[in-house]
């Protein structure tokens, strides 16, 4: 059991009917039912910088809280800030930049920030409470998946192990620009996309890893998946980075909670590495019924960063996958 889901199974359960989704799905936000045809989706996600250039934390911590609702198909409304930051140790014009970068993102999403909360944090974190709405009819959640699905993923893995070397120094300068570029992405146009399209579930991918987050959709959906490896995009330079051995914790962590779900097969150990990395304002992991895929694939172009089909839902244990 992952240290999350140890803790999670002490929430005393949910007794009430607007409650659409809790906790208890492991879906990427709370959703509750306001009147016919309206439910308002809420979430929160705040970290530690991950990147040097605080405008671009700001950046990347707000994409990343946005993406909850983009996965769910809601439609953002509004923000609030949410703000840990060292007052004696670091120049305020750092937390400044970081607001700045986080508001730009926000006014790219469409959405005004109106207000938010700080702390005098040994550490820097920055992050969001996103509020959005969506018509139940049309909310996308991981319990959907139907056998035969494909699996598409809409951003290139990048974000744990490059974040890792940046810390250590060793991390290019180009490939940091291009990681940030990837994690600063709104995951807005796959989200309409995949609404046009209509699609079985959804999910986006973050601290659990792609196969941490597809098992979660996996269990919720009562299904199993297949992956072919060489098919889940991953950014240029950052295998060379992994068998450097620029691994962080969370992603080791993820690769033992793994153990009894996935077949990794021959795999080699970096492949195994990347497929459960922890990662920060990740792609959305949609499934789509095989007839749609394409149509859903011509949607992504050019409205995601990539639009890769990784593998297909199958019959089996629910939550079980296999990597080819």
């Amino acid at each position: 059991m992952s240290e999350l889901a140890h803790v999670l199974r002490h929430l005393l359960p949910v007794d009430d009917p607007a409650a659409l989704v809790d906790a208890s799905t492991g879906d990427d936000a709370a959703v509750y039912l306001l009147d016919e045809g309206r439910a308002l989706v809420v979430t929160v996600d705040f970290f530690t910088p991950i990147v040097d250039d605080p405008a671009a934390f700001g950046r990347i911590g707000a994409a990343n809280a946005l993406s909850d609702l983009y996965a769910m198909g809601a439609r953002p409304l509004f923000a609030l800030n949410l703000v840990g930051f060292p007052r004696k140790y670091l120049d305020r014009d750092l937390l400044s930049e970081i607001i700045r970068g986080g508001s730009e993102k926000a006014q790219e999403a469409g959405i005004p920030i109106l207000g938010g909360h700080s702390i005098d944090d040994p550490e820097p974190k920055f992050g969001m409470v996103a509020i959005g709405e969506v018509d139940p009819e049309a909310l996308v959640t991981n319990r959907g998946a139907q056998h035969g699905d494909r699996l598409v993923l809409t951003k290139p893995l990048c974000a744990g192990v490059v974040s890792t070397a940046i810390k250590k120094g060793a991390a290019d300068p180009g490939l940091v620009a291009r990681s940030i570029e990837v994690m600063s992405a709104l995951n807005r146009g796959a989200a309409e996309a995949m609404q046009r399209i209509g699609v079985s579930a959804a999910t986006d991918v973050t601290g659990y890893g792609l196969l941490g987050h597809l098992r979660n959709l996996l269990h919720a959906s009562g299904a199993a998946a297949r992956i072919d490896a060489d098919s889940v995009p991953v950014l240029d330079g950052v295998r060379e980075l992994v068998a450097e051995g620029h691994v962080p914790g969370g992603t080791e962590r993820n690769l033992a909670d793994l153990a009894e779900d996935v077949d990794f097969g021959s795999l080699d150990p970096d492949t195994r590495t990347l497929l459960a990395d922890a990662q920060t304002s990740g792609g959305l992991l949609i499934a789509v019924p095989r007839d749609r895929t394409d149509a859903l694939l011509a949607e992504l172009e050019g409205n995601s960063p990539v639009a890769a089909v990784i593998g297909e839902v199958v019959d089996g244990r629910p939550g079980h996958v296999l990597v080819r």
